[in-house]
């Protein structure tokens, strides 16, 4: 694609890498709120309004807002609210961001703004999936005394992390049970050779495993479930905001729990770039288009 002035404003290391490799493809890159590698064609800028001036596509974290419609910037400083970042855009200016909730939208709309969500194409989400479970794997084998080699593992939910996982689990080795609600789910499950357990009716079944994956993000391991499992066994919450694990509970009880949120960006935060980067251009590409 011909070379274009992209800004970067807020994110973890997943916008940093993003605004290095767009910068190596030779495009004009300025950041706020955000700390990458200084260069020729990747300039930091000390306030939003420098960052986005010229602009031709803005990107922001994904998640856009951690919480309460704060930019999510972990490797930046101070509290930069959206509707500041907005203010100080030009009206048409497009921007790419991840998990846009509704009160953003209408924000962007307000601006005059046009907002992509790249965390709603399929195929960052399916990139995303695979490094997720790629970064499950790692975790479990770095927090667990026994190989996954011939260990019992439970992976709660069959969407594209749930898949994903359980066969690169198989693939080590072990034995695996997956849970789902419907029974189609259910029917691909016992075709693909795992376990299959329907994920209301885990009541009596939660004991014995070495690690429990979970995707769904609804509390499918309350207090009364998480009473079953054993105390040796690695929890790994997978799931989005607001979880699926009573984590004060599992607490209480003794339980190895961890809440994994945005594994890619921790443990492959080069790729994790190079999937934003490419989805990116792909909105652009679809952008030109739509407009001849």
């Amino acid at each position: 694609m011909k070379t274009i002035h992209f800004a970067v404003v807020g994110g973890d290391m997943r916008q940093a890498k993003l605004a290095e490799l767009l910068a190596a493809d030779g495009h004009s890159v300025s950041t706020f709120a955000v700390r990458a590698a200084a260069g020729e064609r990747l300039r930091p800028m000390e306030t939003a309004a420098e960052a986005v001036k010229d602009a031709q596509c803005v990107v922001m974290p994904l998640p856009i807002s951690a919480k309460e419609m704060i930019l999510n910037t972990p490797l930046g400083e101070g509290i930069h609210m959206i509707e500041q970042i907005f203010a100080v855009m030009r009206p048409g200016q497009l921007i790419c961001a991840g998990r846009v909730s509704g009160p953003v939208y209408e924000l962007a709309a307000k601006h005059g703004l046009r907002i992509s969500d790249y965390y709603a194409r399929e195929e960052l989400v399916v990139a995303n999936a695979v490094a997720t479970a790629e970064g499950a794997i790692q975790l479990a084998m770095s927090e667990t005394a026994v190989t996954l080699w011939n260990a019992k593992c439970l992976v709660l939910g069959f969407g594209r992390i749930g898949k994903l996982l359980a066969h690169r689990l198989r693939g080590l080795g072990a034995h695996v049970t997956v849970t789902a609600r419907n029974h189609g789910d259910l029917a691909w499950i016992r075709a693909y050779g795992y376990e299959a357990r329907h994920t209301e009716e885990l009541a009596g079944y939660l004991g014995g495993y070495d690690v429990i994956f979970n995707t769904i993000p609804a509390r499918v391991l309350p207090e009364e479930r998480l009473m079953e499992v054993g105390k040796d066994c690695l929890c790994v919450d997978l799931s989005s905001k607001p979880g699926g694990m009573d984590f004060i509970a599992a607490g209480q009880l003794g339980l190895r729990a961890i809440w994994a949120l945005s594994l890619p960006g921790e443990v492959a935060p080069v790729t994790s770039g190079i999937i934003i980067r490419d989805t990116i251009y792909h909105i652009l590409e679809e952008e030109r288009s739509l407009c001849g």
